[in-house]
């Protein structure tokens, strides 16, 4: 038996076609990866901190670090309490300065002597001429009565000149400086607190 095989007979605009349709999806197929995933380098996760950069170093040139606590300032000049409830002491320029001047006159033979008392309780005795007759220093127990003494006698307030007492024949005038106050009274016309003023002092003689 004689086998014959039919050839179809295709038609040139429908060739053309074909052929153009083969080409289109062999260049589909070269364009994708495997399992028509999309090229491998399309999918790759950007890399994370550049090389050379340390780890836990900030990635970002305005950050900056927390600056350091600050604990509360304290005044260096002075500690916590100091100069409180503290008693002042006395001035060291008040040793050489005159405390008191107390010049006496009259009596029977009729001269003068003056006692000068000092801050710290030293004392000068001048005789008629003004001449040193005698020097010492008082214990503080006497200087703190001379001291309350004077203070109680608020030579600010004293007349300048007291009078009005009795007249005592060869009696003594005296007068008293003190603080820049200057006050005199005779003897018959003293007040009491000038009289303490002069049993708190040194003697006039010696």
């Amino acid at each position: 038996m004689r086998t014959f095989r039919t050839v179809a007979a295709v038609r040139p605009g429908a060739a053309v076609r074909l052929a153009g349709a083969v080409l289109l999806g062999a260049a589909v197929l070269a364009g994708c990866g495997p399992a028509g995933s999309p090229d491998a380098s399309m999918s790759r996760a950007p890399s994370g901190l550049p090389s050379g950069l340390p780890s836990g170093s900030p990635t970002s040139t305005g950050d900056k670090p927390p600056p350091p606590s600050q604990s509360p300032s304290t005044n260096p000049g002075r500690s916590p309490g100091q100069g409180q409830g503290r008693t002042p002491s006395r001035n060291p320029g008040n040793a050489t300065k005159t405390l008191v001047r107390v010049t006496r006159t009259g009596g029977f033979a009729g001269q003068t002597h003056t006692v000068v008392v000092k801050g710290d309780g030293s004392w000068t005795r001048l005789d008629v001429k003004a001449q040193p007759a005698g020097t010492g220093k008082m214990s503080p127990q006497e200087l703190d009565a001379l001291n309350a003494a004077l203070a109680k006698a608020d030579f600010a307030h004293l007349p300048r000149v007291s009078t009005g007492g009795p007249v005592i024949y060869d009696g003594y005038t005296y007068a008293f400086v003190h603080d820049g106050f200057e006050v005199a009274s005779d003897q018959g016309s003293m007040p009491p607190a000038l009289e303490a003023v002069l049993a708190a002092l040194p003697p006039f003689t010696g």
